[in-house]
This record gives C-alpha cells, structure tokens and sequence, in this order.
C-alpha cells in the first residue's frame, strides 16, 4: 500500500522530533518493567496502611472454602451452581499451617554519605522485609526491593533460628528476588493457584510489619488483575496483581498472601499511599515461574527489542506534522545492532501493527513482548518515511 504526504510533511519529520522530544517514552522497549514505586505507590519498606481486620470466629469447611473460589463438591462453580456456607472463616488455621514457612528479612545497605565539610562518610541503613521459603534447602522467595543494593541479609525462622542469606538472583521488572540460606529440611510453603482466585474470598496476610514478627492479617481479595504504572519514565509496569485490603504495613514486603485452606496465593509488594485498605500482591503463579528461572539461571531472560524512543501518535500531532497516519507509533530512535536495528527498524518509521494487531499505544507494544519469549519473531507493520507501508521481522534476544 502507498500513502501519499504532502511535501510540507517531510519538513514536518524534523520538527516533530524536536517539538516533541518531552512526550518520548525513553527507553520502553529496550527492557520490559520495573519495580519503582512513584505516585502514590510505595514499597511496604517505607510507608504504612491501616485497615479493618474481620472478626475470626469459627472455621470453614473444605466446601465452603471451595465455595469462596467458585467451586462445589461436584466441580467447577458458575451461574446457577449452589453455594452453600454454613461457617464463618477463621484465619488461625491458615496462619497455623502457612506461618512456620514466611521468614523475617534484616538489610544492612552501607552508602557514602558527604559532611557538612565534603568529607565522605559510610552510612548503615537497616531495613525489614519478609520471604517464603518455597524449598526445604533453603530458597526463600521475596520482593527485589527487600534486598536490592543491600550488603548484609540475615533471616530469622518462626522458631527463633537466624541465619546469614545470600542472593540468588533478582528480577527488577516483577521486584521479586530469590534468597537462600545454608539450611536443610526448613518449612515450605505450599502454593496454591493464583488463577483461581475469586474477588471477595477470604485472605491473610502473614509478615512482619514494622518489626513486629510474624503478624497475620485478615481481609478479603478485593479485585484480581490489577496494573499500575510505575515508572513513567520508563514505560514499565505491574500486571495481574491481587488487590487485598488486608491490612499491609511496612515489613510485609516479601510475605505471604494466603487462603483460608493455607496456600500461598501471593506475594505482598506494595501499598497505594494514603489509601485505605488498599494493598497489592504478586499472583503466585507468576511468582512461582520467576522464582524458577532464577533459581536455575540467576535471572529472568527477557526478550529484547532495542526501540530506546518512541512518541504515540494522536491525530492532532500527525495533522500538525504532516504524518501519513493518525495513530500508531514513531519510532525517534533505535539501539544500534539491536534485534530491531538488524531487522531493519528505523527513526521515522511508524508501528501501526505488530503481529497483525493494531498498535494505539506503548502499552500494546508492551503487552505484546510480555506474551513472547526470546527468539520468538514479531511481524511489525510499519510506514516508513517514504510513506511505504512494509512488514519488519524481528527475532528478540535476551536482555543484558
């Protein structure tokens, strides 16, 4: 197909760069996420949350408990299935069963601070997270930002056992991290699936909270699937997270989020600031996979496509510019002898489809490489600056 562009428009290429080099999204999709906890989102490590704790009573029955996710004993629940609940839900059974397993994280992270006078100090900061240990010899699964940048981790068991941990491997881009400890036969939790998860089901939050070891909350799970956008600058995300309400302080981080039946459904991360009852766990599923990639790997292999810059097109810009279309993306700039640099992706060229799938935003871009693995090939459909629309191959690598 053969787009036409008023002459005025190939002018138009050089100032659109310019006018809008403060909209670029830079360095997008040269990685894929990124834990930063910015506008409101913060590390349970640094802020608090109160929130209402439902009054334990008795215990649920196995039926109820499957109720609560959508399930009879006769299968998988749905429209016009019989729900029947004839106890109320107590958390202690599962803290009883889950608590042994969720550990406490003491940091020691040494920066270099200045005097008043310039002259250089070393500075011990000391911080509190949580961890789950998901294997007996001594893998304990929790937040990157628990032990990100830190010198010194020591994890203390519910029985009063402490040891020195070191770290596996950390994936910034799902702030999850893999730790372990010189230590055989421990308690591991048993994880459950994420996926079937139901919102308004029981759910308990075991950590340590400010400190304070081992504390269980109750609340419920208040939404599945949430996303927050945290850091802007890079175009990276959360996906998929668990809202609970509840409560989450700080030193929660890394701790479990559990089902009544005692199953590890996810992995707390972050409170919304000045929000109440507002907390937001890592589906264990997701979890689960990240934690055995890193644990065989020492990281997470992500695909790479090496687009460092990229501006969304609206139809006010493109009417401004020239642009041959009024939607999609410009590419402003591509990482040399990257996987998109190879394929032939270039300044100029406009994404209007990757995979056959029309591209609006960074979001669809992103979307996209999150489904695909490295080595996979992704078609994109791009005009280029002759107005030629053309389909580019890429195969991704992995990231650095």
């Amino acid at each position: 197909m053969y787009y036409h562009r008023s002459r005025s428009g190939s002018n138009g290429i050089g100032l659109f760069i310019a006018a809008l080099a403060g909209a670029i999204v830079g360095g997008l999709l040269v990685g894929l996420l990124l834990i930063n906890y910015g506008a409101g989102l913060i590390p349970q490590s640094s802020s608090g949350q109160q929130g209402q704790v439902p009054t334990p009573g008795t215990t649920i029955s196995q039926e109820a408990g499957d109720a609560a996710r959508g399930h009879t004993s006769q299968g998988q629940g749905g429209a016009g299935a019989e729900v029947v609940r004839t106890e109320l839900f107590s958390a202690a059974s599962a803290a009883q069963k889950v608590g042994p397993s969720v550990v406490k994280i003491s940091t020691k992270q040494e920066e270099v601070v200045y005097s008043f006078f310039f002259t250089p100090m070393v500075q011990v900061r000391e911080g509190l997270g949580s961890g789950v240990i998901i294997d007996s010899s001594g893998y304990i699964l929790t937040n990157n930002h628990v032990v990100q940048g830190v010198s010194q981790i020591a994890v203390m068991l519910a029985d009063g056992r402490q040891f020195d941990a070191r770290i596996v491997g950390t994936d910034p881009y799902t702030d999850l991290a893999v730790i372990k400890v010189d230590a055989t036969d421990l308690p591991v939790a048993e994880l459950g699936d994420s996926d079937k998860l139901v919102p308004g089901e029981p759910a308990i939050a075991i950590g340590n909270p400010y400190g304070f070891d081992h504390t269980i909350t109750a609340g419920v799970v208040s939404a599945l699937n949430r996303t927050v956008e945290v850091s802007p600058s890079q175009g990276i995300v959360l996906e998929g997270l668990i809202q609970t309400d509840a409560p989450i302080n700080p030193g929660n981080s890394g701790g479990a989020l559990v089902t009544v039946d005692g199953r590890v459904v996810g992995i707390n991360t972050a409170i919304i600031e000045e929000a109440q009852g507002i907390g937001l766990a890592i589906p264990i599923n997701m979890a689960r996979q990240v934690a055995d990639q890193i644990i065989r790997y020492g990281k997470v292999p992500r695909p790479y496509l090496g687009v460092s810059e990229v501006v969304p097109l609206t139809a006010a810009r493109a009417r401004r510019y020239g642009l041959p279309v009024d939607s999609g993306l410009y590419i402003v700039s591509v990482v040399r002898n990257s996987p998109a640099d190879r394929a032939g992706l270039r300044q100029g060229d406009i994404i209007i489809e990757m995979n056959g799938v029309p591209v609006t935003s960074v979001d669809d871009v992103r979307k996209t490489l999150l489904k695909s693995s490295v080595g996979d090939v992704v078609k994109f459909t791009v005009i280029g600056s002759n107005n030629r629309q053309r389909v580019v191959e890429v195969t991704l690598s992995e990231s650095a």
